[in-house]
């Protein structure tokens, strides 16, 4: 399997994230673009009045403009081309290596920023409250990650940024600070990238859109990885398209080989390095 450069390793240690370009070419971010875009009119899981960050059943998106607001969670059911990423090699290979075998995916997600004068955007971490709380050191793996993948490029700031803190992931932050934390806080960095390209970060990394005043709608997808011991947020067992998975993904979604017993996730099966590895 592939492994982190010497750069790759000594960034995420002190930064919170690499970014890995091109992952996909121009046709695939096409392809994906055009798979966002055909889930509106489908049921899913999106943001209603329920508590924040969680999640209701629509019948279909509030609006149908492509380039306005969306943001659905747990997608691999539309396209069996979202099952074949939880595991793409070029960068899976580089989500073990960082987080070791051990691991699930625990969410995907697809996000259309629009691009409006209203959304100032905002910053936190992956996990919520309690998570946010844990921290590792720069030589430990992390306990969850995420995989986001721009489908448009963001060459200038204000066009709907991804949007760092580059080494919150190792020390307190003030998440109750006044002023609020935003996009434009000091420290905040407003990464650019072109479509295709791929960042990988911790999931203590505070993070998040900023403000989108580029003309154009920002796409992207977003995976998540945690350790065994951490269950996965799109799922309350194991996920739904297991009959048309690989073992891997199979093992990756939940499924251990055996039914449930209590410490089955403390204790991984004794072949879960030669599944997540081969």
């Amino acid at each position: 399997m592939r492994t982190l450069t010497e750069k790759q390793r000594q960034d995420w240690a002190i930064d919170g994230y690499i970014r890995l370009e091109q992952a996909f070419g121009p046709d695939e971010v096409a392809f994906y673009c055009d798979q966002i875009d055909g889930m509106r009119p489908q049921p899913g899981w999106e943001p209603t009045n329920l508590q924040r960050g969680h999640y209701g059943w629509v019948e279909k998106s509030a609006d149908q403009d492509p380039e306005s607001f969306m943001d659905r969670r747990d997608i691999l059911g539309y396209n069996d081309a979202f099952i074949n990423l939880i595991d793409r090699p070029e960068i899976f290979d580089l989500i073990v290596d960082i987080m070791g075998p051990y691991l699930l995916l625990s969410m995907t997600q697809a996000i259309v920023r629009a691009s409006t004068p209203d959304f100032p955007g905002f910053t936190h971490t992956d996990g919520g409250e309690a998570l946010r709380r844990i921290r590792v050191t720069e030589t430990s793996r992390p306990l969850a990650m995420k995989a986001l993948y721009l489908l448009t490029d963001v060459s200038a700031p204000e066009s709907g940024n991804f949007v760092v803190f580059p080494g919150s992931h190792l020390r307190p932050f003030p998440e109750n600070a006044e002023p609020e934390l935003t996009p434009h806080s000091p420290g905040a960095v407003q990464l650019t990238g072109k479509a295709g390209d791929c960042f990988l970060f911790s999931h203590a990394l505070w993070h998040g859109p900023g403000p989108n005043l580029s003309g154009r709608a920002r796409k992207t997808l977003l995976y998540n990885y945690c350790q065994m011991c951490v269950r996965a947020y799109d799922f309350e067992t194991v996920s739904n398209v297991m009959n048309r998975c690989t073992p891997r993904q199979r093992r990756l979604l939940g499924d251990l080989g055996h039914e449930f017993r209590p410490g089955s996730y403390f204790y991984a099966p004794l072949d879960q390095p030669e599944v997540i590895c081969n």
